[in-house]
């Protein structure tokens, strides 16, 4: 198991894959406690269980849900509201004809054509907007979630 640390691929391969784990409210409550602790007990509460609640802040909503794919702000009468996206990716699957037919040159064996036809399945994983978060002055006005 040293070994594997020795080297540089180790590490890189180590913060790779690190870099590729979810993060939960515990992981974000960690590494921000003075942001945590300066949220009132009730939203503390609502944080440490993943949840959001009417009239929390940009800061608690970034410690449960993290932060948000996307930002959309509008202006209105009563003030600015700023919308938070959240999106996840949602599995299509399809079967599609593919193929065709090729001429191309591979190395010392001269010129070559082929044809490949077939009938296959194929999954896209399509972006979708799973939750929204709407503020008003700063504080949560409303939400939304799909699930």
């Amino acid at each position: 198991m040293k070994a594997i640390f020795t080297n540089g691929l180790g590490v890189v391969a180590l913060f790779a894959l690190a870099a590729c784990a979810p993060t939960t409210p515990a992981t974000r409550i960690d590494r921000n406690p003075g942001i945590y602790e300066s949220l009132p007990v009730a939203h503390q509460e609502a944080v440490r269980e993943g949840r959001i609640v009417r009239g929390m802040s940009y800061d608690g909503v970034k410690l449960a849900w993290g932060a948000p794919s996307r930002r959309v702000e509008q202006v209105r009468e009563e003030g600015p509201r700023v919308r938070w996206d959240y999106t996840g990716t949602q599995p299509v699957y399809s079967t599609r004809f593919y193929g065709g037919y090729g001429r191309g040159y591979y190395g010392p064996y001269g010129p070559y054509s082929h044809g490949a036809f077939g009938y296959g399945p194929e999954v896209v994983y399509v972006p979708y907007r799973r939750a929204s978060v709407w503020f008003v002055n700063g504080k949560v006005d409303e939400w939304e979630s799909v699930r």
